[in-house]
């Protein structure tokens, strides 16, 4: 079975990875598809992201990176896809991830949310924290792969953006 965990991951961090790596034992082929949204700001670019996830997941060999901008109904069925695969973190997430995981199957009724509830250990990350820690030259190593860890300190080399 492929599955498609879409996301802006920006940047990857290990709550994402404990996903991929999840994702990646139980199914055939897992798209990482990173998220192109023009109306949101972000720190990393879309080539830049995918940079750092192929990085960060590079002896996982069930794993393609790609790409998307519109609705992610449309680029599931370009993929010939048809499960989706979402992390929650809290019970706060749920209701959000609810609301659109019906939504999308409205719009493709064929389409399958699976929600997989984060690891304890990474269940309170996000990338915006990430990103507002690495800003003020926190201490990130702990949050994020070595290779993001970087990529931030130089992003952020003078101080927050």
């Amino acid at each position: 079975m492929r599955v498609i965990y879409p996301g802006s991951f920006d940047p990857v961090t290990n709550g994402h990875l404990d996903i991929i790596q999840r994702c990646s034992d139980r199914f055939d082929q897992v798209i990482i598809s990173v998220l192109d949204n023009k109306r949101k700001s972000s720190v990393f670019t879309v080539d830049e992201r995918i940079k750092l996830l192929e990085e960060s997941t590079k002896e996982l060999h069930n794993i393609e990176i790609d790409s998307f901008t519109g609705l992610l109904t449309d680029y599931a069925k370009k993929k010939g896809c048809s499960t989706i695969i979402r992390g929650l973190r809290a019970v706060s997430d749920f209701e959000y991830e609810m609301q659109l995981a019906l939504i999308n199957r409205k719009t493709y009724p064929d389409l399958e949310t699976l929600f997989m509830v984060s690891s304890t250990g990474v269940s309170f990350l996000s990338s915006s924290l990430v990103r507002e820690i690495a800003s003020f030259n926190g201490e990130i190593s702990c949050f994020v792969p070595e290779v993001v860890e970087d990529a931030l300190k130089e992003k952020f080399k003078g101080g927050a953006r």
